[in-house]
């Protein structure tokens, strides 16, 4: 196998979408990927600073995920902003979890990666050492 250059890196760009038969919900929804940028962004919404440390929120983490995913099937844009989490979260778990599942799946996120995560909740690294 040859190693990539930049451009063909770069051209990788293209996200993947699916659709998802969603009848608890009265149809059909489609879900893209997110980018590197955006599944950082959802990840760093899911950390809260207690005092010098950081821990693992897992608040309304079905309802961020999927306001991030699910896309207009014509336009191929968000239908939801960030803060519609809050309303997302308002439903019933038993009528978005299939949905949930679904854009978990597509962005590969898996239960290993939430346990790094939170494994991951720790102070923060500072410049200065304690061995001087």
């Amino acid at each position: 196998m040859e190693f990539l250059n930049r451009e063909q890196i770069l051209a990788a760009s293209a996200l993947k979408t699916d659709t998802v038969d969603v009848p608890e919900l009265g149809g059909k929804v489609m879900i893209q990927e997110m980018t590197a940028a955006e599944r950082d962004s959802f990840e760093a919404s899911q950390l809260q600073k207690n005092g010098k440390n950081y821990e693992t929120n897992f608040q309304n983490l079905r309802a961020k995920l999927i306001v991030r995913c699910v896309i207009d099937a014509q336009k191929k844009v968000r239908l939801f902003t960030d803060d519609d989490a809050v309303i997302v979260g308002q439903l019933p778990a038993s009528k978005i979890d299939k949905l949930f599942s679904a854009c978990q799946r597509l962005n590969g996120l898996s239960k290993a990666d939430v346990e790094e995560l939170a494994k991951n909740s720790v102070s923060p690294q500072t410049d200065s050492s304690g061995s001087d």
